[in-house]
């Protein structure tokens, strides 16, 4: 029972991994440990545990690899450390984690023919995005930080991993509700002529359209969120973390998730930009939603006045007075700058984050109540 506390408790806590003690290198092997677990779990149950759209892109060969590597990685550094002696609770965990994957047939699991119209929660989709953004951003953060001293379990980030945990989870139900509202309020605009003509376009110019085209209605809708009460009640989820990082973007109410798709995709459903070109925003945009959150800082010269840069968007986290209500563009920072509601300031990054009294109560559950609960 000691042992079973001890893992658990190590999610209640934050702050540096003192390098040297096997600290650091037990989290990567635990973590992987519990990934892989996650992972035969999917090879399993693939029809109620990945996500439909998402099995039409990756090769699941290429998965079984992965897997087999982060299996051999894991156990290197659990029987590594145990043999040196360091943090033995920990490595102990993720050797008898990756025992019950092997148990359960590790990589080699066949998966068979299975329906592809049943209910599902995105863990294929949790998987691969928590371990290719810890892997790019975990290691930008690192090598040109903003912050130095920040650690990566810097405090309430157990609240942003369930966000993050919760978002991705729940995508199918996100995709069905968004899919449903752009339909129910935006089938009746589409007008052939007009998707064939932007379908006409080159690739980099339709990109490029749809981009601005998409910031537009984002600018709009981020607004609208700042100075309708309202619907800051619930933005205000989003803007109460008080640190930033790669994982800070994570924290959003679901019902301001759903309405910021439905806002955007709808007019851009409309449009009808092509497969190859959707796919390329989808791209961008998770890039930039996650980058320009991180704890970075990179010399943009000219570029900060164009495109949004975690420069840019820091300061639209920032509680000090001069940044309320400013800096809405996702993509182009060149529409602040030209609608008037670009920061002005002589420092480069801002002082201060989160919400002006921090007035946010903490935990998933306590932010997604929120809005329901506040009382001024």
């Amino acid at each position: 029972m000691q042992f079973i506390k001890r893992v658990v408790g190590m999610f209640a806590q934050s702050g540096e991994l003192r390098i040297g003690r096997g600290r650091v290198t037990g989290v990567i092997g635990f973590s992987l440990s519990v990934l892989c677990f996650l992972g035969v779990l999917a090879f399993h149950f693939p029809e109620y545990l990945t996500t439909p759209r998402l099995r039409q892109k990756y090769s699941v060969d290429l998965l079984r690899q992965v897997m087999l590597g982060a299996m051999l990685l894991s156990g290197a550094i659990g029987l590594g450390n145990l043999v040196l002696g360091r943090t033995r609770w920990l490595n102990l965990a993720s050797l008898l984690l990756l025992a019950v994957t092997l148990a359960l047939g590790g990589h080699q699991v066949p998966v068979g023919d299975f329906p592809d119209h049943t209910p599902y929660v995105g863990l294929d989709w949790f998987i691969l995005d928590l371990l290719g953004s810890t892997l790019i951003f975990v290691l930008i953060e690192k090598v040109f930080p903003l912050y130095r001293e920040q650690p990566v379990f810097r405090a309430e980030w157990q609240t942003d991993f369930m966000h993050f945990i919760v978002n991705h989870f729940l995508v199918g139900l996100i995709l069905l509700t968004v899919n449903f509202l752009i339909y129910r309020f935006f089938g009746w605009a589409v007008y052939p002529p007009l998707q064939q003509a932007i379908q006409a376009l080159p690739f980099v110019l339709e990109l490029l359209l749809i981009l601005l085209v998409a910031d537009l209605l984002q600018y709009a809708t981020h607004r609208a969120y700042h100075e309708v009460p309202f619907l800051w009640r619930f933005h205000a989820v989003h803007h109460s973390t008080k640190t930033m990082d790669w994982i800070a973007g994570s924290r959003m109410h679901l019902l301001e998730l759903v309405f910021t798709r439905v806002a955007v995709l709808g007019p851009l459903y409309v449009l009808g930009f092509s497969k190859e070109v959707m796919d390329a925003y989808i791209i961008v945009v998770g890039f930039q939603a996650v980058f320009n959150h991180s704890n970075v800082s990179l010399p943009w010269g000219p570029l900060k006045y164009l495109i949004v840069t975690p420069d840019f968007h820091h300061w639209h986290h920032s509680s000090d007075r001069e940044a309320i209500d400013r800096n809405y563009a996702a993509h182009f920072a060149f529409i602040d700058h030209l609608l008037g509601t670009a920061v002005q300031s002589d420092r480069r990054f801002p002082a201060h984050y989160g919400v002006l009294g921090d007035y946010m109560p903490k935990g998933f559950v306590r932010q997604q109540m929120f809005p329901f609960t506040y009382r001024e």
